[in-house]
C-alpha cells in the first residue's frame, strides 16, 4: 500500500526542489536597477492621479461576488451533461428546478438593481 504514494513523494520532491531554484535564479538573472518610474503603478497609459490605496464602492464588490456565486452554480452543469443519459427524466427534472431556482435569484438581483454599473 503504501509503494502506491511514492509517485507523490517524488513530485512533492520535485516541486520542492524546482521552485526555490527557479527563484533564485530568477533573482540572479533579473536585473535590479529600481527607480522612481519603474516603481509606479501603471494603468491605461495614464499617469495616476491619487494613491492607489483608494476606496472601492460597495457596488463593486457585489457584482463580484454575484459573479463568483452563478459562476460556480454553473460548474454545476457540467457533471450533469455528462451523466445525463444516466440520471434519466429525474434527473431532468431536478436540473430544471435548480437552473429555475437559479434564474429566479437572477431575476431578482437584477430587479434589485445589483447588475447596475452607474
Amino acid at each position: 500500500m503504501p509503494q502506491n504514494y511514492v509517485p507523490i513523494f517524488i513530485f512533492l520532491a520535485v516541486v520542492g526542489i524546482l521552485i526555490p531554484v527557479t527563484l533564485v535564479v530568477a533573482r540572479i538573472v533579473r536585473t535590479q536597477n529600481p527607480h522612481r518610474t519603474k516603481l509606479m503603478p501603471y494603468e491605461c497609459g495614464i499617469d495616476p492621479y491619487d494613491s492607489a490605496r483608494g476606496r472601492y464602492t460597495v457596488r463593486y464588490y457585489i457584482i463580484a461576488i454575484l459573479f463568483v456565486v452563478f459562476d460556480v452554480e454553473t460548474i454545476f452543469l457540467f457533471p450533469w451533461a455528462v451523466k445525463f443519459k444516466a440520471l434519466g427524466m429525474f434527473g431532468l427534472v431536478e436540473m430544471l428546478v435548480f437552473l429555475g431556482i437559479l434564474v429566479v435569484g437572477y431575476i431578482w438581483i437584477w430587479k434589485k438593481g445589483a447588475l447596475e454599473w452607474v
